[in-house]
């Protein structure tokens, strides 16, 4: 046991002595406890005690308390650190109990219990519940230890079991939110771990009532699994338990969903599959989800069945659904951007030969810079869930080298030599739409030719395109725009031919 309690910080003890000195109780109580028996580093501590927050603020007098459950926060200022203005943060809370949830999401109130006992039994999971203290004997300084485990929560460490505490289906009526908990301890404790019959059961049985959970709660957890080792086991998890289509029936309608014979598996069987190989890769957050959703539009997109079924613009689709769905979510604006970015983009077509550098600067444009690598990485994902044994063959391996080649050539209106202004000064105009319509046509000329991007060359031009009629004039710019935007060549999958979507 000393072994144990060697690996809890100073500044944990310290909390507890400091508790003690003061004539209260202090037990570590929840993840850290589980963790620490597991054999992992908790990542934050929290203590339970029978004083009250104002008691816990007077043994602490350096500390934030603002919530409705009595939780003091005490700042300890760190033993071995060498800035002294580093404090180690502990979570302290009064023993409660909690009455009705009448919205499966919070207790209607808070009350204070008498004992340890009293809560750990209102803890969601067995591994969840046990509690741990020591103090230390007379002038020897030996450790008694005490630990309470009044749910075999050990017993069920060590079989890496996710059991709920007493009745599974009074803890999921309790907080909704728990039966995702479940789900995501099973995959980020380890490998091995499951979900006990009876709590999975219950699962089943309460699924429905993960609609009185906010959406934000649900997406915390959710981005924990896909930001696991596992996260694909983990969505399964979810789908078998009926709780996916709860959170993203987007997603659960792709479940069964054939394709053609590009494909080795069903829609959804892909997209796990693509999602598993980012997460062995460990590509970002980013990529992860977008390789989760890519081809999320294709039930909506699908015309025929059999092997020459088509999906024509399920990139343009999924992005849309993507979007509804990550905003229904709560993701925030720029991580959704990001993503539905990825799904809209996933599907450019190339062939060494066949598409020139004008054509991936238009890709790199539309696509941006910035989000290149992360666009690669869930092509590479997409092609190993489609069952092909290279992730990035050499056209891929091409693509990234003209990618890099032509990555200082203008692609934007604001890497072009002349600007409005100089618009302007040379044909001796007022502001207005003509000035965007020159930019249009002259940005297509150097998308296609970057020697053009001469600030001689593009006055020489300026001129010519202020004498065309206004009519003229907008029709190079219609077709610049169709230029500027062409960003993909893809082939029909029926005829075999290519074609540019813009």
């Amino acid at each position: 046991m000393k072994d144990f309690f060697d690996k809890i910080p100073p500044e944990v003890k310290f909390a507890i002595e400091e508790m003690q000195k003061s004539g209260f109780k202090a037990y570590i109580v929840g993840g850290c406890v589980r963790d620490l028996l597991a054999g992992n580093r908790p990542s934050d501590w929290d203590l339970a005690t029978d004083a009250s927050p104002d008691q816990i603020q007077c043994v602490f007098p350096d500390n934030f308390c603002d919530n409705k459950f009595g939780t003091v926060t005490a700042r300890i200022r760190e033993k071995d650190a060498l800035d002294a203005d580093r404090y180690f943060e502990i979570e302290i809370t009064p023993y409660r109990i909690e009455s009705k949830y009448t919205d499966k999401r919070h207790p209607d109130s808070v009350e204070w219990a008498d004992n340890i006992n009293d809560d750990l039994s209102r803890r969601d999971f067995t591994v969840n519940a046990i509690a741990l203290s020591y103090i230390k004997e007379g002038k020897t300084g030996r450790l008694k230890t005490e630990t309470i485990d009044l749910f075999g929560g050990k017993k069920d460490l060590e079989d890496k079991l996710i059991r709920a505490v007493r009745d599974p289906g009074e803890r999921f009526l309790e907080d909704a939110l728990r039966m995702m908990r479940a789900v995501r301890f099973s995959i980020t404790l380890g490998p091995g771990w499951r979900i006990e019959g009876a709590t999975e059961a219950a699962i089943v049985a309460n699924a429905k009532w993960l609609k009185e959970v906010s959406e934000e709660r649900i997406r915390d957890e959710f981005e924990k699994i896909i930001k696991s080792k596992r996260p694909a086991e983990g969505v399964e998890i979810l789908r078998k338990l009926g709780l996916l289509e709860r959170i993203m029936p987007e997603l659960a309608e792709c479940y069964g969903i054939g394709q053609n014979k590009h494909h080795l598996y069903d829609v959804y069987t892909h997209l796990l599959k693509s999602l598993d190989y980012a997460a062995k890769q460990d590509f970002n957050f980013y990529v992860r989800m977008a390789s989760l959703l890519h081809d999320i539009g294709k039930p909506k997109s699908k015309a025929g069945d059999g092997p020459d079924s088509t999906f024509y613009n399920h990139e343009m689709i999924g992005a849309k659904i993507a979007r509804k769905m990550l905003a229904r979510m709560k993701f925030s604006r720029k991580d959704a951007d990001k993503i539905v970015h990825l799904v809209r983009y996933h599907l450019f077509y190339y062939n060494v030969g066949e598409v020139g550098e004008a054509s991936v600067r238009r890709l790199v444009r539309n696509v941006g810079q910035e989000n290149l690598e992360d666009l690669l990485q869930v092509r590479m994902a997409d092609r190993i869930g489609s069952g092909c044994p290279k992730a990035e063959p050499y056209k891929l391996r091409h693509l990234r080298y003209l990618m890099e080649k032509t990555s200082q050539d203008p692609i934007t209106a604001r890497m072009i030599k002349v600007n409005g202004n100089d618009i302007i000064k040379i044909l001796n105009i007022q502001p207005g739409p003509k000035i965007g319509q020159i930019l249009n046509v002259l940005l297509a000329q150097v998308l296609d030719d970057p020697a053009k991007n001469d600030r001689g060359v593009l006055e020489i031009e300026v001129v010519r395109l202020g004498a065309l009629s206004p009519g003229l004039l907008e029709n190079e710019s219609l077709e610049a725009e169709k230029k500027i935007g062409v960003v993909e060549v893809k082939r029909d999958e029926m005829t075999k031919k290519k074609y540019w979507v813009t």
